[in-house]
């Protein structure tokens, strides 16, 4: 094998030996490229955990604990097996704690989208406001519908069987609207419209019935009798979301009062103005509840709701209603208790006292929601729990701050406004601001769960001032005690059990 080797016939000659001949370059076949990684094929990182991490980076960096991030991934469905086969880890624990190592810590602040979870429209608050506020406007074209000739307990008769009946309405319809706000709160609104329909008009019975026991004469008990139809459709309109349409039906009643303050009007124009307003409170809730009721669905699963549950809000609505009769009526009822004689104060400051503290329901509705916003940002930016009960504690004060400031301002525009209502003094004022005070931290807590204690609470008080009023007590001082044993109580339950996270989830 040593000799010469031809490997191409004819080509060179006997002194050629062996040649490795190779293509020229435009003919040589081109190397195969580097094979690829797997991983780069793919797109894919050397760890797989890295493509989770950034995945979930958003939970991982608002975790404090690797726990946190191991309960979202169980939740989600990772076991041990796949956590063995997808990240070539033993267990989903191993891999919540290679997650909360890689991202990087951040607690943000409310982002946009949970900023404000309890957004409240301002201005559906001020209509609102308007809807509380407006019916007063009916009893001016209501006044001479009750007998003036004839008095019982300082009060023109029939002026107490309206009490009775608007007590009975606010209580009744209290606890009709929470019942019906259950309903809603579990996206049946089909049922709350039923619920609605079978109670409306059977609390709007019992207060004509209520304000007939009483007596007084026929005018003023129908008047009553109308009260109760409206508050019940009111509440229908309310409940549904549906203020404009109050708003709307209120109208008339709102141009006659307005007439009436100008000139002189017929009892029987006043009384068809009434009666318009009633009938487009009255259809206007009719409509709603028949479109509610034929285009909802029925449930496949039946639901009860205890009735029980609805006895502290009738209670609270008892007592609301008391204490702000009291507050307007109680001097009148107080000069005719003490002196004995027929007729009680001819002029007292409590007119637009009354409508200050209507007109700023709808503001107390927005605080309320303001509070719950702020909590919720206080429990999202705090970092221990001492820091989130002292800035709970300051939203709380703030809010009572702005509330009480308001009543306060309003009282004395409504004092310039109304022809020869005597100024507000230092006690009377104290007194207003306490009840109001009162009354929006009884809302307050009944919108965290709290519906017994303040139920007992604001009834304990009615029943006290009710009590010393007719034995002959200062109504003022009354109210100033109290109301002001009230607010120190709610104040005393608010601080401590408002300044726990486990209150705003």
């Amino acid at each position: 094998m040593s000799g010469p080797l031809r490997l191409v016939p004819d080509e060179g000659g006997a002194e050629r030996t062996v040649q490795l001949r190779t293509l020229p370059l435009k003919r040589r076949r081109p190397a195969p490229p580097a094979e690829p990684e797997p991983a780069e094929q793919l797109g894919l990182s050397a760890d797989p955990l890295d493509e989770l991490a950034e995945r979930l980076r958003d939970i991982c960096a608002d975790a404090v604990h690797p726990y946190e991030i191991a309960a979202f991934l169980e939740s989600d469905g990772l076991s041990d097996e796949q956590a063995a086969l997808l990240y070539g880890r033993p267990d989903a624990f191993t891999v919540a704690e290679e997650l909360f190592e890689k991202v990087e810590r951040r607690y943000p602040g409310p982002s946009s989208e949970f900023a404000n979870p309890w957004r409240a429209d301002p201005w559906r608050c001020v209509v609102r406001g308007l809807v509380f506020a407006l019916p007063g406007l009916g009893y001016l074209l209501g006044a001479n519908l009750f007998a003036a000739t004839r008095m019982r307990f300082g009060l023109p008769s029939g002026m107490l069987a309206l009490s009775v009946a608007t007590l009975v309405s606010w209580s009744f319809n209290q606890a009709l609207a929470h019942r019906a706000y259950r309903w809603l709160g579990r996206a049946r609104r089909r049922e709350a419209a039923i619920c609605l329909s079978a109670g409306a008009p059977l609390g709007a019975l019992l207060a004509s019935a209520a304000a007939y026991v009483v007596g007084g004469p026929l005018g003023a008990l129908s008047f009553a009798a109308g009260q109760s139809l409206y508050l019940g459709a009111a509440t229908v309109l309310l409940v549904l979301g549906r203020e404009k349409f109050l708003l709307l039906a209120l109208a008339p009643a709102s141009v006659g009062a307005g007439v009436v303050l100008a000139t002189d009007v017929p009892q029987l124009v006043r009384t068809v103005v009434l009666l318009a307003s009633l009938a487009l409170a009255v259809g206007l809730a009719a409509r709603e509840l028949l479109f509610c009721i034929r285009r909802g669905e029925k449930e496949g699963v039946e639901l009860k709701l205890p009735i029980r549950q609805e006895i502290p809000h009738l209670l609270f609505g008892l007592a609301c209603g008391s204490l702000t009769l009291i507050a307007g009526l109680g001097v009148t009822i107080h000069q005719a208790v003490r002196t004995g004689a027929a007729h009680g104060a001819n002029a007292t400051p409590t007119g637009p006292a009354m409508i200050a503290l209507t007109l700023s329901l709808g503001l107390a509705e927005w605080l309320l929601f303001r509070y719950r916003a702020l909590a919720v940002a206080a429990l999202r930016t705090s970092h221990t729990t001492g820091q989130f009960t002292r800035r709970t504690g300051g939203v709380l004060l703030g809010c009572l701050f702005i509330y009480l400031t308001t009543v306060a301002a309003l009282d004395a525009a409504a004092t310039v406004l109304w022809p020869g209502a005597p100024a507000l003094g230092v006690p009377q004022l104290g007194a207003l601001l306490l009840l109001g005070g009162s009354l929006w931290l009884a809302l307050l807590l009944n919108a965290f769960g709290l519906s017994w204690s303040t139920a007992l609470i604001c009834l304990a008080a009615a029943g006290a001032e009710s009590a010393g009023l007719l034995t002959g007590v200062d109504p003022t001082l009354l109210q100033l005690i109290g109301c002001g044993t009230a607010a120190v109580v709610l104040t005393a339950i608010a601080g401590p059990v408002l300044g726990r996270t486990t209150q705003h989830r």
